[in-house]
């Protein structure tokens, strides 16, 4: 059966030449057995660190996006040359977050994508460092690659690091720290254990960034392998379970709209609702409805996407049916009061059920 899978792998990682190596050879392998690969690929700012002699990563944005722009050159010259050797061609792809944001241009992202694998291209993704700023950058290419993932319909997410998976504890500074071999949900517990060590001063994220990407890919139906990329570059032992790694598993199935919904679209504002209203979303699958909102937060119009907040943590995400000025004057309202006060009624629900999505 043919498998689409999604692969993250590191800076440190790509810019060892002896681990690319490794890597690329167990794609191709994987590859050449019919089945979709998709590369999301940090090291552009960090190839451009060692073209340029610099000591250590930029601080400064200019400075980033100028070493990222030097960089992403030879670092798709190393993946075109790797592929080489086995007969394989590679695209490159650059994307931000207004990529995803807008459906029309996710559309079109995800056609690109789909069509390269259709000719048996290997696309290779990265953030486009060299124009991302604060407000349309991801922050890490872990976020990127399980958005990638959830965008493009994967089977499964593996992300290579340098440790064998998610630890109790810190493995690089405590032997005895336990390995973390299967996550069914994603718990306190389980982000507790992440350190937060981002490694050597070319990488960005850490096991913080992997465990969110984790929530991310599982929350749309996808499996995600968190894997040491130094040794483990066999993709089949690694999806069939040969391999010592953490898995988080997924039972969760969700249509490509609402994936947009949840991890592509553009969040205008926020919907803050009590503890009925929030039960109603999680345990019971309803809509939205005005009685149940105690605040809102943001300028948004129909149509927009918001979060949906209790409690101080988020629930879901949705298609406001009414603007924010509207539902400030029928919040906390029934559904039959809402024509008196506005004049109109388009609606009953705030956000039907159909245009939410549960992701806390």
């Amino acid at each position: 059966m043919k498998n689409r899978i999604v692969i993250k792998i590191g800076s440190r990682l790509v810019t060892a030449q002896e681990n690319l190596q490794k890597i690329t050879e167990g794609i191709a392998s994987f590859h050449n057995m019919e089945n979709d690969v998709v590369i999301v690929s940090s090291g552009a700012i960090a190839t451009g660190i060692v073209k340029l002699d610099l000591k250590k990563r930029p601080s400064d944005l200019p400075s980033k996006q100028a070493a990222a722009s030097i960089g992403q050159v030879g670092l798709m010259n190393k993946w075109a040359e790797e592929f080489s050797r086995y007969n394989i061609s590679v695209a490159q792809i650059l994307l931000t977050k207004n990529d995803f944001e807008d459906r029309n241009r996710y559309l079109n992202t995800r056609n690109t994508i789909l069509k390269l694998l259709s000719w048996s291209v290997i696309p290779i993704i990265n953030e486009n460092d060299t124009v991302a700023t604060e407000e349309i950058n991801f922050g890490d290419n872990d976020t990127l690659s399980a958005v990638v993932a959830s965008k493009t319909d994967a089977d499964c997410l593996i992300i290579y690091t340098d440790v064998d998976g998610l630890y109790k504890g810190n493995p690089k500074k405590d032997k005895d720290a336990e390995l973390v071999f299967e996550v069914k949900k994603i718990s306190g517990d389980i982000e507790s254990y992440a350190t937060g060590d981002k490694g050597c001063g070319f990488s960005v994220g850490g096991m913080e960034s992997k465990i969110e990407a984790a929530k991310i890919a599982t929350a749309s139906g996808i499996e995600v392998f968190i894997t040491n990329g130094t040794k483990n570059t066999n993709i089949t032992d690694i999806i069939s379970g040969r391999v010592k790694c953490t898995r988080f598993l997924s039972n969760v199935k969700i249509d490509g709209r609402k994936k947009w919904i949840a991890f592509g679209a553009k969040i205008s504002g926020k919907i803050i609702i009590d503890d009925g209203a929030a039960n109603a979303l999680k345990n019971l699958s309803k809509s939205l409805l005005p009685s149940g909102i105690i605040s809102v937060e943001g300028d948004f119009e129909k149509g927009d996407v918001v979060n949906v907040v209790n409690n101080k943590s988020e629930i879901a995400r949705g298609i406001v049916s009414y603007s924010c000025e509207d539902i400030k004057k029928i919040k906390g309202h029934k559904s039959s009061e809402i024509e008196k006060i506005l004049c109109h009624k388009d609606y009953d629900e705030i956000i039907h059920k159909d245009n939410l999505v549960i992701v806390g």
